[in-house]
């Protein structure tokens, strides 16, 4: 079967091993049931912006065109730089109305365990998507917050303590110590200030998360659509947002958001 259409990052569901489908133009394919089968996949050479559809000859911050990437709210700095929100403030950025619909709603600070301990923050809706997508095997949140700014500002607190950032290679290597996240939040939390305690959630539930991989690799080579406009091989596994194929061959499916690509299986 060949499917043509753009690209967007895999839907996930968390389940004894995560259920991934990657929507391409109007279809949605069940990717776990693609593992251990060839298939192949073609850039056309087109790029459709996923905020307003237009054809865009590049793409910026994962898929949109630089108009959007410019002016769209859903592209401000504020989405990767959480302390910089002020709709609380009553003070608009790009638009304020949405601005407020996504700032103003209940957030999470986590500790997740990807290639190593780290923090993070996300809407109470987005769990456990987010955890998935970054590729965590296990996540505990630490605390919640009414907007996203106090989130990020607990966030930036704990910055010179603990990473924010994934090892991408490491976590598609499957390599990560084994960290007990109760002792860890158990122990941050004592680093925070004396404002932020009053969000720390006493609640210790720990998600682990499985993914549908067949067999870790040892070294991990990444491709991407720019350079390598085609390639075919066996799909091994999945993690994060990244398919993985044989001898450790990687394609991060969340970088090419809006890329008109053609899947055959």
């Amino acid at each position: 079967m060949n499917l043509i259409g753009p690209i967007n990052k895999m839907n996930t569901a968390l389940a004894e091993k995560v259920i991934y489908h990657l929507p391409i133009g109007d279809d949605l394919v069940n990717m776990n049931e693609l593992i251990g089968k060839e298939i192949s996949l073609k850039y056309t050479n087109q790029i459709i912006c996923v905020n307003c559809g237009r054809t865009t000859v590049k793409s910026f911050n994962q898929g949109f065109c630089y108009p959007c990437f410019k002016n769209s709210p859903s592209a401000a700095d504020w989405i990767i730089h959480p302390e910089l929100s002020k709709a609380h403030l009553g003070i608009e950025d790009r638009d304020l109305e949405y601005e407020k619909s996504v700032q103003l709603k209940p957030h999470m600070v986590y500790l997740s365990l990807t290639s190593g301990i780290k923090v993070g923050i996300t809407r109470e809706s987005q769990i456990p998507t987010r955890w998935i997508d970054q590729g965590a095997v296990k996540a505990i949140i630490l605390a919640q917050t009414p907007n996203r700014y106090l989130a990020g500002m607990i966030e930036v607190s704990l910055k010179q303590h603990l990473a924010d950032k994934t090892n991408w290679r490491q976590m598609l290597m499957n390599m990560q110590a084994d960290v007990d996240l109760i002792a860890e939040k158990n122990n941050i939390k004592k680093l925070l200030a004396d404002e932020y305690q009053p969000y720390i959630l006493q609640e210790n539930n720990i998600t682990e998360i499985n993914y549908p991989v067949l067999n870790y690799p040892i070294k991990v080579n990444s491709i991407g659509f720019d350079k390598v406009p085609e390639y075919s091989g066996k799909l091994t596994g999945i993690k994060g947002q990244y398919l993985y194929f044989e001898n450790g061959i990687v394609l991060n499916v969340r970088t090419y958001s809006g890329y008109v690509v053609e899947l055959g299986y």
